[in-house]
């Protein structure tokens, strides 16, 4: 469980943080607060590199990475990102005014944001936050609206209806000149302080838009749509358009390359199969597409276009870290961390030191006890055996005195005629007789490729995985050494088995052997068998050595219309 909490976070980060040093420094400051459990200090922390919206789902990442008890206070310190609108109404005729402030306008490529509040106003007793993003007023998108149009959509009206979710950062440019910058609302200081709508002006965001467009297309008197669709890979499921012919319906309703289907004629596509899609799309000469622009353009990039988009995010992840560095050195949060990670170290180097200490100790003390055994021991029998020899040296004198071995015990001797072989070889052969009945017994740091043949595994990345004996394993396998296939491979894995629980083997995996018996050539039925057997034997746990699946080939889905 722990290590799915680490690699879904671990996956977290390189979605939302392009830079390399920003997520070195979110490791270090959560090894520190693990150090000091220094709640206030790792939201702080964690605010330096959690600077805008979009990496506000961070927060929600780290919370499983909390202890408990400090969760409820977590929750307190950080902010809360709502996907909800809230929607309320304002007498814009009132004598105080709406009692708000707004930031933003279409001009900035950047949505609207209450910025201030008047304590005790309209705005105020409605439920409204700092932070808050208008989305709709009077009914109406302010999505493509400037910051003019917007006051001037406010006037309109008596009432005034705001709909609105809460983000919990404001952005600020106190200059046209100035890159745009995000601060949460317990950051913020307002220099409007009137009440009154003031105008801000902010920055373009600089990213790629991605937004959602309906067409409709006709077939009627056409050969097909003129483009050809693709299933996306495992990390991007999908139905994306791969190739769009010139001049054909596709390219005139201005579909293109990259751009996702999402919708069909009011069928979902966002998990549909390939064929189904195919199916779908074949079906009407009438056809209502919602297709979300651009989605996937990356998947299906040329060379040129991916070394371009590289050295672009090369040189803005550049920029980034410069501007970051310059602002780190005169930061005095990062300061104060330092300093607590020269504390860290310092208390690890004393740590040492002592354990150091303790084990000398404790060495000295099993000296002593080593040389108080034998001294009670040549106590107890040093003079039985002076006693049994002396008699010996009366009744031999002048001749030497040959002392008799000692009895043999009766592991020495044998009452057959077979010769006893040492341990070390004993167990070499006894590994050798498994290995040729097709087991292998696993050790600590085992390697398993060391179970097959250079042929065998020629090619393939083999793991050796530990799964959990918990309720059923869910797992199909199909194929066998006499069927095309020519191998045992995983067919489905259902959800909520064990084998769905670990995580580590998928649809297409070829299992090489089970609890050290190897099934390279082995029949569907034995392998069924032995899985079977495996699973309802004693033991908490399962060990599957398996082949990882190649990836996929998505352009073997390609269909033309």
């Amino acid at each position: 469980m722990e290590k799915k909490v680490a690699r879904e976070f671990r996956h977290k980060v390189d979605i939302l943080i392009d830079s390399d040093a920003e997520k070195d420094y979110l490791y270090d400051v959560l090894r520190m607060y693990h150090q000091s459990m220094d709640l206030p200090v790792l939201v702080g922390d964690l605010k330096l590199v959690i600077n805008e919206p979009s990496r506000l789902p961070m927060f929600e990442a780290i919370r499983p990475l909390i202890p408990l008890k400090h969760q409820v206070e977590y929750d307190s310190l950080t902010p809360k990102r709502s996907r909800k609108l809230k929607e309320v109404r304002l007498d814009r005729t009132h004598p105080e005014g709406l009692g708000l402030s707004v930031r933003g306008g279409l001009e900035f490529s950047c949505g609207l944001f209450i910025s201030q509040l008047v304590n005790g106003g309209q705005a105020d007793n409605v439920g409204l936050q700092l932070g808050d993003e208008i989305v709709r007023i009077n009914g109406y998108s302010i999505e493509s609206c400037t910051h003019g149009e917007v006051i001037n959509l406010i006037r309109t009206k008596k009432t005034v209806s705001l709909k609105v979710r809460h983000v919990g950062m404001i952005p600020v440019k106190s200059s046209s000149e100035e890159s745009l910058k995000w601060q949460f609302v317990d950051q913020f200081v307002s220099d409007a302080g009137d009440g009154k709508i003031s105008l801000a002006g902010l920055a373009s965001l600089g990213n790629k838009e991605i937004r959602e467009k309906k067409v409709f297309i006709s077939l009627v008197g056409v050969k097909g749509m003129g483009c050809s669709i693709s299933s996306g890979p495992t990390q991007k499921p999908g139905i994306f358009i791969s190739n769009i012919k010139p001049g054909s319906v596709s390219a005139e309703v201005g579909l293109e390359v990259g751009d996702q289907i999402v919708e069909v004629d009011g069928v979902d596509f966002t998990n549909v199969e390939h064929k189904e899609a195919v199916r779908i799309l074949k079906s009407s000469r009438s056809l209502t597409l919602v297709v979300l622009t651009g989605a996937g353009k990356e998947l299906f990039q040329t060379e040129e276009e991916r070394m371009n988009e590289y050295y672009r995010h090369e040189r803005e992840r550049q920029e980034l870290m410069q501007q970051k560095r310059l602002a780190m050195e005169t930061n005095k949060i990062v300061k104060e961390q330092l300093e607590k990670e020269r504390q860290r170290k310092l208390e690890i180097t004393q740590k040492t030191a002592e354990e150091q200490d303790r084990f000398q100790k404790e060495i000295e003390q099993i000296e002593v006890q080593e040389q108080k055994f034998k001294k009670e021991w040549d106590e107890d029998w040093g003079e039985r055996e002076r006693g049994r020899e002396q008699p010996r040296s009366l009744m031999s004198t002048g001749a030497d005195v040959i002392p008799h071995p000692p009895p043999e015990s009766k592991k020495d001797t044998t009452t057959d005629d077979h010769t006893q072989l040492p341990a070390d070889e004993l167990t070499e052969q006894a590994v050798a007789l498994l290995k040729d009945q097709g087991f292998q017994k696993y050790v600590e740091d085992f390697d398993p490729y060391s179970m097959f043949t250079s042929e065998q595994i020629v090619g393939k990345d083999v793991r050796l995985l530990r799964i959990k004996k918990e309720g059923s394993l869910d797992l199909a396998v199909e194929g066998g050494i006499s069927t095309p296939l020519g191998k045992i491979v995983v067919s489905a894995i259902y959800d909520g088995g064990a084998a769905d629980k670990h995580g580590g083997i998928v649809k297409g995996d070829q299992i090489m052997a089970v609890n050290g018996k190897i099934l390279v050539d082995a029949t569907l039925p034995e392998a069924q068998t032995t899985l079977a057997k495996s699973w309802n034997s004693g033991g908490d746990w399962i060990d599957l050595v398996i082949a990882v699946s190649p990836p996929k080939d998505y352009e073997d889905e390609v269909t033309f219309f």
